[in-house]
């Protein structure tokens, strides 16, 4: 009986050796799971963090981008402005050049040009149209085309003139607009008034 008994004891002991054995080695196995599952988690948080500050960066620039755009428009606008009023300034000196020609002197005394106030009431009368047509009208590219015009008329007529360039500024501000509002149809009659007014002094 001793002998049988010491075998079971033998047995119990070596299974609970073997059990603990295995059991460690779990708990290794575990273990570094975890440690492996931690430091994937911190990996991939270090990634999402890094992620999160790219977006920033991005948004960021995108909205410094945003607030340029309208210096950007402004900076197209008067460019094409410019180009406009070069255009217009070569075509007036062609037109200058092709249709000066010397006059003949054949006596001494020198007639007075009667067609100067001719011209001068031409320009006039574009004003007085122009006036009449916005006061029944709203479309602002029609009003643009008519100032260009009178424009091209006075440098003409004049040779050039301070009101060639508020002119200019005035239908610059037209750029852009569907329709005339009677704040800006005010104004351009009152503009219209002075500039006659200007012309006037002019011989």
């Amino acid at each position: 009986m001793g002998t049988s008994n010491n075998l079971g004891k033998d047995k119990i002991i070596s299974f609970i050796k073997e059990a603990d054995e295995k059991l460690d080695k779990f708990t290794s196995v575990l273990e570094k799971f975890g440690l492996d599952l931690i430091t994937k988690m911190g990996q991939t948080n270090l990634k999402i963090n890094m992620l999160t500050d790219k977006v920033n960066e991005l948004s960021k620039a995108t909205l410094d981008v945003k607030a340029l755009l309208p210096q950007l428009t402004n900076v197209i606008e008067n460019q094409k402005i410019l180009e406009a009023e070069l255009d217009l300034i070569r075509t007036l000196i062609q037109k200058s050049t092709i249709s000066y020609q010397p006059k003949v002197i054949e006596s001494e005394e020198v007639e007075r040009d009667t067609s100067a106030t001719d011209k001068k009431q031409a320009i006039v009368d574009q004003f007085h149209v122009l006036e009449k047509y916005f006061e029944e009208n709203d479309d602002p590219q029609h009003v643009r085309t008519s100032l260009a015009n009178i424009k091209e008329d006075i440098f003409v007529f004049t040779g050039g003139h301070r009101i060639l360039y508020e002119i200019g500024q005035f239908s610059s501000k037209l750029n852009g607009l569907e329709t005339l509002s009677d704040d800006i149809k005010g104004k351009l009659k009152e503009k219209i008034t002075f500039w006659i007014n200007k012309l006037s002094v002019k011989g």
